[in-house]
């Protein structure tokens, strides 16, 4: 069996505003499922990519987090992750102390990690956070890192991961252009470059612009985004799989990556096998 890696994104619970305008569907249960689920299948590395509590500066966000953080180095999971937007706001400087302390390898200004020889580089879209100098210290780390992987042998593929997605169609939060300005070129213009993860929009979807896939997977708890559908912002090619709560698993084979979204099912009771393929 190839070493397993598994994505999840957007684990926070909802805020009683959003609820006001999007249906809630025993959020919170939802995440403690994926917990479990993951748990029971073991991957090697988690990679969890923002927004991981609904306010990163409360204490009392914490809790079911912490109960996972233990569950899972127990059973010899590592977990990397990176910010997102509900991670810091409020109070960004305890946000990120708190973020910090529960994932002590997390860099700011960007670092990457190793599973199986598939590089994953894991990127802070929170500029507003960053220092100019933080900001271009992240740019250099980025485009030296992907020069780095592509020379070298022991690497066979290269994933990035950022919070914010570059394309997007939701209504609520769509597309960054940061992200896209600084991030997106040099990922196209990488060899062995060949999948862009990112949450923030609550949906599933895939896009592939200039030869090269992007998937946005915010199904991790938070509460389910509209998306446009027509006319499309960005041409989706998984328009057909909408699941509300959902993570990734990912393994290579050679310089293959074999991708695979798993739904909750609709009465929660539990997982399927959803939109799954080959780069």
């Amino acid at each position: 069996m190839f070493p397993l890696l598994a994505f999840l994104a957007d684990t926070q619970a909802p805020m009683w505003i959003e609820a006001l305008f999007l249906k809630q569907r025993d959020n919170v249960k939802a995440t403690q499922s994926i917990f479990r689920e993951i748990l029971k299948r073991h991957p090697e590395t988690l990679y969890w990519l923002g927004d991981v509590v609904v306010l990163g500066y409360k204490n009392a966000a914490w809790p079911m987090v912490d109960t996972f953080l233990a569950n899972c180095e127990e059973a010899g999971i590592d977990v990397k992750a990176i910010m997102g937007n509900h991670d810091v706001m409020g109070r960004p400087k305890k946000g990120q102390r708190n973020f910090q302390k529960r994932f002590p390898d997390h860099v700011p200004t960007g670092y990457a990690h190793v599973t199986d020889g598939v590089g994953v580089i894991l990127l802070n879209s929170n500029f507003s956070t960053l220092t100019l100098d933080e900001q271009k210290q992240q740019q250099a780390f980025y485009e030296k890192q992907l020069h780095d992987y592509d020379n070298d042998p022991a690497i066979r593929v290269v994933i990035v991961t950022t919070h914010y997605a570059p394309f997007s169609n939701s209504r609520l939060v769509g597309s960054s252009k940061p992200v896209q300005q600084r991030f997106v070129p040099p990922y196209q213009a990488s060899k062995k470059a060949k999948l862009f993860i990112t949450g923030h929009a609550h949906a599933f979807e895939k896009f592939e612009v200039g030869g090269k896939v992007f998937l946005v997977i915010g199904g991790g708890g938070g509460l389910k985004q509209p998306l446009h559908t027509n006319p499309y912002k960005f041409e989706d090619r998984a328009l057909d799989y909408k699941p509300m709560f959902h993570y990734l698993t990912v393994y290579r084979e050679a310089d293959d990556l074999h991708v695979c979204s798993h739904r909750l099912t609709d009465d929660h009771k539990g997982f399927e096998d959803g939109y799954g393929f080959v780069i």
